[in-house]
């Protein structure tokens, strides 16, 4: 044990580690948070030279980010703002919302914005959450595809044995399915969960983990990895863009001829077509899964200022953009296939996190179970929809370079 002069002296503790009498990660059991956060930054100050008085200046208690960080030495600071008010008309969110945005992206948020007032202009966009569905799906060993035939067969006469392993593990998730696929030796077993208002990611990993010594224990399969990469997380993959992860989530909306010409200068023919030789015939030709414009700006912005996984906006860019000039309407859609967002756990306990969430009503567990994280990735959806409008009529309208030069960006 440390004496107390040594354990409130954060020069003394970054002395120790270079010393090599103390690690990094031991810091947090030798000082409070506060003190081992402020010596690991005296130990790079000293290490490279380096100033970072500005990642020590933050507000919230360092021990409150204990679950979310390790070797702490301060927070990253990133520019929020917030787009709208937009009228959202969705399964669970209903009313006027302001999304808040964290992004470094100069004009990302006043393109939004546009988007945001013309849709209000509109009357609101609708939003519904047409599918749920968290996976984890482990990777088994078998000696070929005889034994994989009698694993595929077993599970499937025992799902209800499976869910009631692996919801015994959690007070809120939910087993839906069990779907199964074979690869020569290779037993891949995609187990969905509904997790509510959680993302839910640790939850499905300690609930197939308990499934999977069952099926280890009843079939000749021998689990290789709980996680095979068919689930799929933080990767490119088209079984998400069709099957869904997370939250499948649409929203659309219908503006009139005069308002597209008035407020986004431009036609709906025009926009028409640029989302289809860019968005539908370029992203084809591209080979990309992605068929939007950026809708993955508004995910990434949208998941920093809410306390969302960051590296989940891959999936989250796994969306698709419509557009349609009717008679004197335009309509719009953009129906994003694996939204992973929660409204409790994670980093949506974090200060500004929090705060965030409550700025849009949707901190904390919803009522019924799972309706925050509902309205959360609706409201998402409306704000990537107005991106992408936004986004699309600057180049229809050929004022995407100005509108970065008006903003000196």
């Amino acid at each position: 044990m440390a004496d107390d002069s040594d354990s409130h002296d954060p020069d003394a503790i970054a002395e120790k580690v270079r010393e090599g009498e103390l690690r990094l990660h031991e810091l947090d059991r030798y000082a409070d948070h506060e003190t081992a956060a402020a010596a690991r930054r005296r130990l790079l100050e000293a290490e490279t030279d380096a100033d970072v008085d500005a990642i020590g200046d933050y507000t919230f208690d360092a021990e409150q980010a204990d679950a979310n960080i390790e070797n702490m030495v301060g927070a990253a600071q990133i520019p929020m703002g917030v787009a709208g008010p937009v009228e959202v008309a969705g399964g669970a969110a209903d009313g006027d919302y302001y999304l808040p945005l964290a992004t470094t992206e100069g004009a990302l948020l006043a393109s939004v914005n546009r988007g945001c007032s013309v849709i209000a202009t509109a009357g609101g966009a609708d939003a519904r959450v047409t599918e749920t569905g968290m996976t984890r799906a482990p990777v088994f060993r078998v000696a070929g595809v005889a034994e994989a035939e009698e694993v595929v067969s077993w599970v499937g006469e025992n799902t209800d044995r499976l869910r009631e392993a692996a919801e015994s593990t959690t007070n809120h998730g939910e087993l839906l399915d069990v779907d199964s696929y074979v690869v020569g030796d290779s037993v891949f077993l995609r187990f969905v969960y509904d997790t509510k208002d959680a993302m839910g990611m640790n939850m499905v990993t300690i609930a197939t983990r308990e499934a999977a010594e069952i099926v280890e224990d009843e079939t000749p399969a021998s689990l290789v990895a709980l996680s095979g990469n068919l689930c799929t997380d933080k990767k490119p993959a088209a079984i998400n863009a069709i099957e869904g992860r997370g939250r499948s989530v649409t929203a659309d909306v219908t503006i009139p001829r005069e308002t597209v010409e008035d407020r986004l200068h431009t036609t709906p023919e025009a926009i028409e077509e640029a989302n289809t030789r860019k968005n539908l015939v370029g992203s084809a030709k591209a080979g990309s899964l992605g068929f939007n414009a950026h809708a993955a700006n508004v995910v990434a912005a949208a998941f920093l200022a809410t306390g969302q996984d960051a590296a989940q906006v891959v999936e989250g860019s796994n969306a698709i953009t419509t557009i349609e000039a009717r008679d004197d309407d335009l309509y719009a859609s953009v129906s994003l296939a694996s939204l992973e967002v929660g409204t409790v756990g994670g980093g949506t306990k974090l200060p500004t996190q929090s705060e965030a969430l409550d700025v849009l009503g949707l901190r904390g567990g919803g009522d019924p179970a799972g309706s925050n994280a509902d309205a959360l990735a609706e409201i998402i959806a409306v704000g990537a929809l107005a991106g992408e409008l936004s986004l699309l009529a600057a180049l229809a309208s050929q004022h995407l370079s100005s509108a970065h030069e008006d903003l000196g960006r």
